[in-house]
């Protein structure tokens, strides 16, 4: 009989319940658990707002995140840092986990953007395009080379043909709008959502498509997540409806 059968599993091996026939057919879902999510510099916002909106949509889940520059990101991973997701602003810089073996299964674009030339409000200096900058006097910042946005600013300079000296190489996107917006600088390049988010605080100059670059950001769960399944789910659900929503509302265009 069934009920003596559990006596003695509870008496000879320690259980302490005797499940019944429905546990057979339970399958995995997101633990719930808090995941880490190492995100690109220029996905702050938008992905701020898209942890509060997957904690709603996987009750019990959430997302941490840590955001720099993608080449910080990656040698962070390559050197043990603990994340379950990684969201790069570049192929490059994905490529550096998955050749390491740190990425579970292969990478997903989920978003691409542009670049744009971000000014004081109201552009007062009058800038036309990528020639102006090559003009002595203009303050002109970038990202270092190694950073996806500086990397993507020197194909748009030769693209252009035109010679750029930066005054500075900041070490992420996000520090080269804050340059701008703080007056420390006349012009830098950034990606076109920088300068959405920068809103009033800042002007924007669009860069023509014949010399602009599209930058694909990929994303993947890492080899040494803690929680996969949750991991998993939270790039669902960027690739998802909702989460492509959020992106659009901050100015991403879909992969």
């Amino acid at each position: 009989m069934r009920w003596l059968w559990c006596i003695w599993t509870v008496l000879a091996l320690g259980a302490t319940s005797c499940g019944g026939d429905d546990d057979a057919g339970a399958t995995s879902s997101p633990s719930g658990s808090d995941i880490t999510v190492f995100a690109a510099a220029s996905l702050t916002d938008a992905f701020t707002e898209l942890g509060e909106a997957f904690g709603e949509a996987e009750p019990g889940a959430s997302a941490t995140f840590n955001f720099a520059a993608s080449s910080e990101l990656a040698r962070q991973l390559l050197e043990g840092a603990p994340a379950d997701v990684f969201a790069s602003a570049d192929e490059a810089n994905m490529s550096k986990l998955t050749d390491g073996g740190g990425a579970a299964g292969e990478p997903v674009t989920f978003a691409t953007n542009r670049l744009e030339i971000i000014t004081a409000p109201g552009n007062p200096l009058g800038i036309t395009g990528l020639a102006d900058l090559a003009k002595p006097e203009l303050i002109v910042v970038t990202c270092a080379v190694e950073v996806p946005c500086g990397t993507y600013a020197e194909q748009v300079f030769s693209n252009a043909g035109v010679t750029v000296t930066p005054k500075s190489y900041e070490e992420n996107v996000r520090a080269v709008a804050n340059k701008v917006t703080l007056g420390e600088a006349d012009a830098g390049i950034v990606y076109s959502t920088d300068v959405t988010a920068a809103g009033e605080d800042a002007g924007g100059v669009e860069i023509p498509d014949d010399v602009n670059v599209a930058a694909e950001y990929p994303i993947a769960v890492t080899a040494e997540s803690g929680d996969p399944d949750t991991a998993r789910a939270f790039v669902d659900f960027v690739l998802g409806e909702e989460g492509q929503a959020i992106l659009a509302r901050y100015g991403f265009a879909p992969p």
